[in-house]
């Protein structure tokens, strides 16, 4: 896809569509923090890499990332398996599990006779949204969305950034009538996968899925979106105080086969298929 056919119109059919792009992930998260190594002065996209014995040393952090750094806080850099629908595990860089959802495969009768409706909607990958000619998701029908979340949620925000553009298109293009405006279209790349890069300003209708980690900015906000799977691979406040604030995302597989072992806590002993498996035979056979 060329950057001239990349309209703002279709920049928000790819934000709505990642439902329908991928069913498991891989991927590699950084946490980046307003005006300090791992966001700069909203210059830097890429997170610097700031080892223990650098952290006094090196200028420019402010006291928060500091602290951080120093007690070596495993939510600045994760690694993540995602599974539709529901399954979630989260590791430190370095192997260790900080959570997984071990309930997958419990029974969800009680939410049945609840008196709600959701949980009798299907999940997004059985049901047909409107979409345009280059196979991006115009209009998103009723469905159960919803990628499973850790720590402030970021990660399940970006898995399906559809608070960046809104579930439809507005009924009347009038000025600020979108969720965002949308400026500076290019495409680029991310990390040897294409993706389509924006400038994106909130209007008053914005409404952050999840509260305490929004993937836009009071101001502007660049936004990468890898345009295989919708997912938000990057985002970073350029205006105020909020400056370098953001995310930085290292897509690793997609649609790989995840068994449930996985994200169980007790494994099941399954064999895992795509490992060829040898047959010892004997002398006599």
């Amino acid at each position: 896809m060329s950057a001239p056919t990349f309209t703002a119109d279709a920049f928000r059919h790819l934000a709505r569509s990642s439902p329908w792009r991928w069913q498991s992930v891989r991927f590699e998260l950084h946490r980046k923090f307003p005006n300090s190594v791992y966001g700069g002065s909203g210059n830097s996209w890429v997170p610097l890499a700031v080892t223990g014995a650098e952290v006094k040393t090196t200028p420019g952090i402010d006291e928060r990332t500091r602290g951080l750094l120093e007690d070596k806080d495993p939510t600045l850099s994760i690694n993540c398996w995602v599974r539709r629908p529901g399954a979630l595990r989260v590791e430190t860089l370095e192997g260790k599990l900080l959570a997984s959802t071990t309930k997958i495969n419990e029974s969800r009768d009680s939410l049945f006779i609840s008196g709600n409706r959701k949980p009798w909607l299907l999940q997004p990958s059985l049901v047909n949204p409107v979409k345009d000619s280059q196979g991006f998701v115009v209009r998103r029908p009723e469905a159960r969305y919803g990628e499973p979340a850790y720590g402030s949620g970021r990660a399940a925000a970006a898995l399906d950034p559809v608070e960046l553009t809104g579930e439809r298109p507005v009924p009347l293009e009038a000025p600020f009538a979108n969720v965002a405006e949308i400026a500076d279209i290019a495409v680029v790349t991310h990390h040897g996968r294409d993706a389509v890069e924006a400038v994106l300003t909130p209007n008053s209708s914005y409404r952050p899925l999840f509260a305490d980690a929004p993937l836009l900015f009071p101001g502007r906000t660049a936004v990468r979106i890898d345009l295989e799977t919708g997912i938000c691979v990057a985002s970073q406040s350029l205006d105020g105080d909020s400056a370098g604030a953001g995310h930085w995302m290292v897509l690793l597989g997609i649609d790989e086969y995840m068994l449930d072992d996985l994200f169980e806590e007790v494994s099941m002993g399954l064999t895992d298929v795509r490992a060829h498996i040898p047959w010892e035979l004997g002398p006599d056979q």
